[in-house]
């Protein structure tokens, strides 16, 4: 199951990234998002409505130096990865990666091809292309969970 919006400027991807993160909230269950797009494309602007939409105040940096950038938002595990400088898959075993993802948390995964094989299987994949007047977003649920987020988007 699909969903798509067009939207032309950063301060719509934060709003639609709040949307998604108002119905992710609302699951009782672990989330893995994996944002697929170009260099600038728009994932860590997307992260950072969706974790701002949940609570938190403070500043959004895209993790790209420290691969994991975690967050206790209302007492529920928010895991935002940027795999970009990722050299071998295999060192997310080095960062634990193990013990991330698990009980109630929230992961989005930014670069998610350079973990293959050693990433959660996604429950959502978010695609962010360039368009000639801003940004496609396709969300895609990938299993019961992630359908259920996109049903709930379509009905929005």
């Amino acid at each position: 199951m699909k969903f798509s919006v067009e939207l032309s400027t950063q301060e719509e991807t934060e709003s639609f990234a709040a949307s998604i993160a108002a119905v992710c909230s609302s699951l009782d269950s672990r989330l893995a998002i994996h944002l697929i797009g170009d260099l600038g494309a728009g994932k860590t602007t997307f992260s950072r409505g969706f974790i701002q939409a949940l609570g938190y105040s403070g500043r959004v940096k895209s993790p790209t130096y420290t691969l994991v950038e975690p967050y206790d938002i209302n007492g529920r595990a928010i895991f935002h990865f940027d795999l970009y400088r990722l050299a071998d898959p295999e060192e997310l075993e080095f960062v634990g990666i193990r013990d991330y993802g698990e009980g109630n948390s929230i992961s989005l995964i930014e670069w998610p091809s350079k973990g293959e094989g050693f990433l959660p299987n996604p429950n959502i994949c978010i695609n962010i292309a360039f368009t000639d007047s801003g940004r496609l977003i396709t969300i895609e649920g990938l299993d019961p969970v992630g359908e259920k987020v996109v049903q709930q988007l379509e009905e929005k």
